[in-house]
């Protein structure tokens, strides 16, 4: 049978339903390793412009002549007014517009090969091509009923995840139409990250329920309740699967540890409550080294915190309203933030100076998608 146990705001013992069953028909098989790496991105994109010296990323824009740009990194931001815009991150300067005359977006993802980025919007997800003139998206995934609030593909980029104020968390297979596998949540999903065995996804809803979805069993193999009824806002999984992050409306991230490089997350360990602002924390983000937790909030603060003891060790200050999304340097030492004052930022997370100011936008900025990692030929 399925078991439950909560865990109440002052006490965050593991808690989790193991076999509940959910509706699906294709196994999805684990992916290969990534293949991208860090040895080329923001670290080297500055190298050579002031005040910037480790940023570093080397753009082959040849705008002069008509090409499209082909950056190594890839940045966009998108929001409340319909747009999705590419910008040129050492100058700050947005060099593609797309229309995204639907809705709103609410999250974007960039593919790991850089070739895609996903919008999601409601209730759409739609793919655009990055280096290229098309202002035209080249596929709709069409399936959810709602806003579309999470957008991720797996390391191999052969298939996509997305997760609904519906209720449902989705897989798409990128080759083929439609959505093979749906999961139901009992709750609007406000966030779904896929975890680095490729083999689960980890969900949040607005009831306050955390659940790993066991893709090779096709089930829920595990639920937690940090707070009852309190909304999860964000969860983030480190890259080496050994902490797991959920931040709620509360203002409180809850940390979890795992067993590092296990093939199922079967035991969520308990390991720090973090009352990490006073208002709502609406992104959580471990970093790619495994040092940092960021969280954003509608404090209009980003705050850095060091792994080792969750001690503050930043807060990022500038934007003049609600911060909705953020995203590390493949190296981590730069952040993006996105935020309702209609701007996205770039921050130095050693001195938590914001270095470039990206404006274009003419409604609220609250989602951003940066790939900085070198793909392999």
């Amino acid at each position: 049978g399925t078991r439950h146990a909560r865990a109440s705001a002052r006490d965050i013992t593991a808690a989790f339903v193991s076999s509940r069953r959910s509706r699906g028909t294709r196994h999805v098989a684990p992916p290969p390793r990534a293949r991208t790496h860090p040895a080329r991105g923001l670290e080297r994109t500055f190298v050579n412009a002031p005040r910037l010296l480790h940023f570093g990323f080397v753009f082959g824009f040849g705008l002069g002549d008509g090409a499209m740009p082909n950056p190594s990194v890839v940045l966009a931001t998108a929001g409340y007014d319909h747009t999705v815009r590419f910008w040129e991150a050492t100058r700050g300067v947005c060099y593609r517009t797309l229309q995204y005359a639907d809705s709103q977006v609410n999250k974007l993802e960039i593919t790991p090969d850089k070739r895609y980025l996903a919008a999601a919007g409601n209730p759409h997800i739609r793919l655009f091509e990055v280096n290229t003139q098309n202002l035209q998206p080249v596929t709709s995934h069409d399936g959810h009923q709602g806003n579309v609030t999470a957008v991720g593909f797996e390391r191999d980029g052969r298939w996509m995840y997305s997760g609904s104020d519906d209720g449902t968390v989705k897989i798409w297979d990128l080759r083929a139409g439609g959505y093979q596998r749906e999961y139901e949540s009992r709750g609007a999903v406000t966030c779904c990250v896929l975890h680095p065995n490729g083999t689960e996804l980890i969900s949040g809803d607005q009831n306050g329920n955390v659940r790993v979805w066991d893709l090779t069993q096709n089930a829920c193999s595990c639920e937690l309740v940090p707070e009852v009824g309190t909304a999860v806002r964000s969860v983030s999984i480190a890259g080496d699967g050994s902490l797991v992050v959920a931040a709620n409306s509360s203002g409180t991230c809850y940390v979890w540890k795992l067993q590092r490089g296990a093939k199922s997350t079967a035991h969520f360990e308990p390991l720090h409550k973090l009352q990490a602002h006073n208002a709502y924390v609406l992104k959580c983000l471990l970093s790619p080294d495994c040092r940092l937790l960021a969280t954003t909030s509608s404090d209009k603060t980003v705050k850095l915190w060091n792994l080792d003891g969750f001690k503050l060790e930043r807060t990022l200050e500038g934007h003049q309203r609600w911060v909705w999304d953020c995203v590390f340097s493949v190296d981590a030492a730069y952040l993006v933030t996105a935020s309702s004052d209609t701007s996205a930022r770039l921050w130095d997370c050693a001195s938590g100076e914001a270095i470039r100011i990206y404006s274009g936008h003419h409604k609220a900025a609250v989602c951003c998608a940066l790939n900085d990692s070198a793909v392999d030929a």
